[in-house]
């Protein structure tokens, strides 16, 4: 592997600045609203239905492009970051958001409203690794963790917050005001980027391979696609696409072929520094096993929130509104817990934290798999926090970990494998948790029509058991994973070793 290139920040902690503090508050505090975007359009499809007049299938792409965009968008990122300065990126980021959540706000019908997802979904996926990568080339070993437990933040609480703020607000207000509540938060983070965010690290010219872009749209692209329309399909509803009728497993095993000759087309253009998403970052073996726990991780996240407010609603009886308050205690938790869990890291060891997290998470989604449909609504919320604990044990560590064991060069391809990992995991922690709660119920009731509370409640019994095992398989996972210290060398060894590296074609 390549030698890093030196990183001044790294040998000068004092280089760490209230100028450079300011950035990484910006970079958090804009990363925490596009990403709280994400998950705020759940609960109100149905309001958009009646005031729209369009069918759930045809809602339910708000949530898919969205999706779709971002896993298209978020393994470019590696390279745009090695390519542009921080502040053109950051810029790009904001002003595509601010004016995706514009076209939202004002749009008259549903065209308008999926370009302003779009859009906004493609701000947000340059956010995430951006934010990454800065702290990880800005930040002094001694302090990233207590900076990865922000990061954490973002990553766990604002998902978990969307639904609930969702909630409030169509409680009172007409959807548009999802965006218009946003809309000037986005706007002055664009302006403080304008003038204060200053850049860091070196960009480097490279050609753009665009046979590296397509196939990455397309594997990246399909796989989240069929995972997501799987979700939709167990759910009622149907896969539709340029108006033909498609089987959900179509698009996974165009996406898996795709990503066969991406990975193929990589390792041949990272022997000459060319790469798209260069996959040497996975040679370093503690990065290789945080991203495993990621998607375990991401799976157990995003799979609980969906779940939950539909066991709430449907088995329990609860509004939409109370079903998103019931997961705001555990967003806060790991809102709360995140700068202290950071602390720990920097203190003890991400291994300190990591492994008692797993096991909390692994336990948590066991004590969901006991829910029936006489279950207290307290059963609930104790579960639901003691996850959210865990989860606060899991995330920041494995920020740490990961982009911590790679040299600074390879930092940004760092960023954007997580975030795609991310992405993707996501995506199928929904569509398995559904499509495993709705095949069971189904199959308990006789058929969907007939599905009452207590095959529903069934249903996400089996399903949070299956989380559950997967959760066991992490915690065993995360007791292999070892922190790795790595070592600043010269410019002219770093060069002649990468020039070395080049020639062998390794």
């Amino acid at each position: 592997m390549p030698a890093p290139t030196p990183s001044p920040v790294h040998e000068d902690e004092q280089s760490f600045g209230p100028r450079e503090q300011l950035a990484i508050w910006l970079l958090l505090a804009s990363a925490f609203v596009v990403i709280l975007n994400e998950t705020i359009m759940g609960v109100a499809l149905p309001r958009l239905m009646d005031d729209l007049g369009i069918t759930a299938a045809a809602g339910q792409w708000l949530t898919t492009a969205f999706l779709l965009t971002m896993s298209v968008v978020i393994p470019i990122t590696g390279m745009l970051i090695q390519r542009l300065t921080t502040r053109s990126l950051f810029i790009a980021a904001m002003s595509l958001f601010t004016l995706g959540t514009l076209l939202c706000a004002v749009a008259p019908g549903l065209g308008l409203l999926l370009i302003g997802r779009v859009v906004q979904a493609c701000g947000t996926a340059i956010m995430m690794p951006l934010l990454m990568t800065t702290v990880t080339n800005l930040v002094p070993p001694s302090k990233r963790g207590r900076l990865m437990g922000r990061i954490a933040i973002v990553m766990s609480v604002a998902p978990a917050l969307g639904p609930t703020i969702s909630g409030l607000i169509l409680q009172w207000l007409t959807w548009r005001w999802l965006f218009l509540v946003v809309l000037p938060i986005s706007v002055v983070a664009l302006v403080l980027g304008v003038l204060r965010m200053p850049n860091v690290g070196e960009q480097r010219r490279a050609p753009i391979d665009v046979l590296s872009v397509l196939l990455s749209a397309v594997g990246f692209g399909g796989v989240v696609y069929g995972l997501s329309a799987i979700g939709e399909q167990a759910n009622g509803g149907h896969t539709v696409l340029f108006g033909f009728a498609l089987q959900p497993w179509m698009p996974v095993v165009l996406g898996a072929v795709a990503l066969v000759f991406f990975v193929w087309r990589q390792l041949l253009l990272q022997r000459e520094d060319r790469a798209l998403l260069d996959l040497r970052t996975l040679r370093s073996r503690p990065f290789a096993l945080s991203v495993i726990l990621f998607a375990f991780s991401m799976i157990a996240l995003f799979g609980s929130l969906i779940l939950l407010p539909i066991y709430v609603q449907n088995v329990l009886g609860f509004s939409t509104l109370e079903a998103g308050l019931v997961l705001l205690p555990g967003g806060l938790l790991m809102g709360l817990l995140g700068p202290s869990v950071g602390r720990l890291v920097d203190a003890r060891g991400a291994r300190f934290v990591l492994v008692p997290g797993t096991v909390i998470t692994a336990l948590a989604l066991w004590s969901l798999g006991l829910l029936t449909d006489t279950s207290s609504i307290w059963q609930v919320l104790i579960s639901h926090l003691l996850l959210s604990l865990g989860l606060a044990g899991v995330f920041t560590p494995l920020f740490s970990v990961s982009l911590g064991s790679l040299p600074p060069r390879l930092a940004s391809y760092g960023s954007a494998l997580i975030g795609t990992v991310q992405q993707v995991a996501g995506a199928a922690g929904t569509a398995i948790f559904v499509t495993v709660m709705t095949l069971v119920s189904t199959s308990i009731a006789g058929s969907p029509e007939a599905v009452d509370p207590h095959a529903l409640a069934a249903g996400t019994r089996v399903a949070f058991l299956l989380g559950g095992v997967a959760a066991t398989v992490g915690a065993v996972i995360a007791c292999f994973i070892t922190e790795a210290v790595v070592e600043v060398r010269p410019q002219a060894e770093a060069e002649t070793e990468a020039e070395a590296e080049a020639r062998s074609g390794s």
